[in-house]
């Protein structure tokens, strides 16, 4: 599969028979190809969703939409968002734990998170990808140390059918704000699943957590795949 690095936490990944595109708000999409594409959207916030996703259903290939639970297809929204009824019946609001089967051979899987909207487990093609959206292990030095604790606890409570699972790919956040906190989240992951390949995300742009991640923990040098510019690629 070709992975390539929108921005943020905006990925496309192109498999053989389709395309899936995951919490593109910003950045230039290369161009698409000719297979169906499934567009993915974790939840509302702006540095995951920006309804002008919806334009991509233009009538020149097959598109399904898989959104967040807070992502509302209320009448205002729809109105705001010029979304057509048409394109509205090509999504999907899911909840925590859900599965949908798709076409072309699409499984969607759900996992609460431990901010808004969903993460989402997709198999296609024998490959099974993760898009971890913002759940995530959030810790913040000076918060409340309950709201930690119960972060935590929520945090590896949401993850834990991830336990033994292979996933060839993993997108999960490596947060720079998070300061020692920041690969706590991955750590845990790792450590839970088979995790093949892991490209971090959430990262505002800044790379460096991934190099400072590395040198503590140089046993996931060949598997987790440093990010370093905007429209990056990796074929896997």
């Amino acid at each position: 599969m070709r992975v390539t690095f929108l921005a943020h936490s905006g990925f496309l990944v192109e498999l053989d028979s389709v395309c899936l595109l995951l919490d593109w708000w910003k950045g230039e999409l290369p161009e698409l190809p000719d297979k169906p594409l499934f567009c993915f959207a974790s939840h509302q916030h702006h540095d995951h969703f920006n309804p002008q996703v919806f334009s991509l259903d233009d009538g020149t290939k097959e598109v399904r939409f898989l959104l967040g639970k807070d992502i509302q297809l209320s009448e205002h929204n729809r109105k705001k968002w010029n979304l057509s009824d048409v394109t509205a019946e090509k999504c999907a609001v899911l909840s925590g734990n859900e599965k949908m089967d798709l076409p072309h051979g699409v499984t969607v899987e759900t996992l609460p998170s431990t901010d808004e909207g969903v993460a989402f487990l997709m198999t296609c093609e024998g490959k099974t990808i993760y898009h971890a959206g913002d759940l995530n292990w959030w810790h913040w030095e000076g918060e409340d140390k309950a709201w930690n604790r119960n972060m935590e606890a929520d945090f590896k409570r949401f993850i834990e059918p991830l336990r033994g699972r292979r996933i060839d790919l993993a997108f999960a956040p490596l947060d720079p704000r998070q300061e020692g906190a920041a690969d706590w989240g991955i750590r845990y992951l790792l450590e839970v699943a088979e995790v093949k390949k892991l490209i971090p995300m959430h990262q505002w742009e800044d790379y460096r957590p991934t190099e400072v991640f590395l040198r503590a923990f140089p046993q996931w040098t060949e598997t987790v795949l440093p990010v370093e510019r905007l429209g990056q690629q990796w074929v896997l």
